[in-house]
C-alpha cells in the first residue's frame, strides 16, 4: 500500500479556537470543585493507557494546559509516547507537573480530545493494516464530528490513512442531486471545468451506464456509490486504468479486503471519523 504523506497537525490558530470552545464550555464561570484546592498547590498526574490503541492529539493536549496556565497556573507534560505510537494497556502516556487547579481543571477536556482523536488514529490503522498488501488507499469523508473536522483528518493521517476533501471549497464531488440539478454528468464536468479549472472534479455514479458518462466527461475520479463486490470488479476491467475509482457505501471490515483486491484506486470510509470509539485513557493524581 501506498504510505501516506507526513501527518502535520492544523496551523496553531486553529488548534487554539478548538481548544479555546472546548474549555469555555466547560468552565462556564469557572471550575467550582477545583477552587477548594488551594492556589498554588502542586501537584503531579500521569496519564494511563487502559486498552491497547494509537494515541494521537499531543498538540491539542497541550494546548489545553497553556490556556490554562493564566487561570490557575501552569503546568508541565512530559510525553512519553509520540503521536502514532501504538500503546498497550496501563502504558504511561505523559506524566504532568504543575498546580492540582490546572491539571483537574484541564483533565476533562484533555481526556476528552486525546480519547477521541486516538481512536480515530486507532480505527484508521487497523482499516490500513487489513489492506496493505493491496495498493489502494483508505480514504475518510466529512463525515466527522463537528467541530472536530480537521483534527480528525489529521488523526486519520497518523494511522496510516488518507485523507479526502476538506470541505465543500477544496473538490468538487457530483453526486445524483448535483446530476439531476445540472441536467446530466457530462453538463457538470463541463461547469465545473469552468467555474474553477484548478480543483478536481469527482462524480458518483451507480450504474455502468453513468460511469461511460463520466469517463467521458473526463471527471478525475468517478465513485462507484454501493456497487456490489461483482459490480466493483466488473467497472475496474471495464475502466482499465482510464479514470481513478473510488468505491464508497457502507464498507466495513467485513468487506473492505474483498473491495480493496478488487483493484479500485481508493476507498472512502466513513467509519473512521463517525464510529470511532472513544480510547481508554485515565489521568491519575499522585
Amino acid at each position: 500500500m501506498t504510505q501516506p504523506a507526513a501527518a502535520t497537525p492544523p496551523i496553531p490558530e486553529a488548534i487554539h479556537e478548538l481548544v479555546r470552545t472546548t474549555l469555555a464550555e466547560d468552565l462556564g464561570s469557572g471550575d467550582k470543585t477545583a477552587a477548594l484546592i488551594p492556589a498554588g498547590r502542586a501537584a503531579t498526574a500521569t496519564i494511563i493507557s487502559r486498552e491497547a490503541g494509537v494515541i494521537c492529539g499531543r498538540p491539542w493536549i497541550d494546548e489545553v494546559f497553556a490556556q490554562l496556565k493564566e487561570i490557575s497556573g501552569g503546568v508541565t507534560l512530559d510525553w512519553q509516547v509520540r503521536d502514532g505510537d501504538s500503546v498497550e494497556p496501563n502504558t504511561v502516556i505523559a506524566k504532568l507537573q504543575g498546580t492540582a487547579r490546572s491539571i483537574l481543571t484541564g483533565e476533562r477536556c484533555a481526556l476528552n480530545l486525546l480519547q477521541t482523536l486516538s481512536a480515530t488514529a486507532t480505527i484508521s490503522r487497523r482499516y490500513a493494516q487489513l489492506v496493505a498488501h493491496t495498493r489502494v488507499k483508505l480514504l475518510d469523508t466529512r463525515k466527522t464530528i463537528p467541530a472536530l473536522r480537521l483534527a480528525q483528518k489529521y488523526a486519520v493521517k497518523i494511522g496510516g490513512c488518507h485523507n479526502h476533501r476538506v470541505g465543500l471549497f477544496d473538490a468538487f464531488l457530483i453526486k445524483e442531486n448535483h446530476i439531476a440539478a445540472c441536467g446530466g454528468i457530462a453538463a457538470a464536468v463541463q461547469r465545473a471545468r469552468t467555474l474553477d479549472p484548478e480543483l478536481p472534479v469527482e462524480v458518483e455514479v451507480q450504474t455502468m451506464a453513468e460511469l461511460d458518462e463520466a469517463i467521458a466527461a473526463k471527471a478525475d475520479t468517478v465513485m462507484l456509490d454501493n456497487f456490489d463486490l461483482a459490480q466493483t470488479a466488473a467497472a475496474v476491467l471495464h475502466t482499465a486504468g482510464r479514470v481513478k475509482l473510488e468505491a464508497s457505501g457502507n464498507i466495513d471490515d467485513a468487506r473492505l479486503v474483498s473491495i480493496a483486491e478488487t483493484g479500485v484506486d481508493y476507498i472512502s470510509i466513513g467509519a473512521l471519523t463517525k464510529h470511532c470509539r472513544a480510547l481508554d485513557l485515565s489521568l491519575l493524581l499522585e
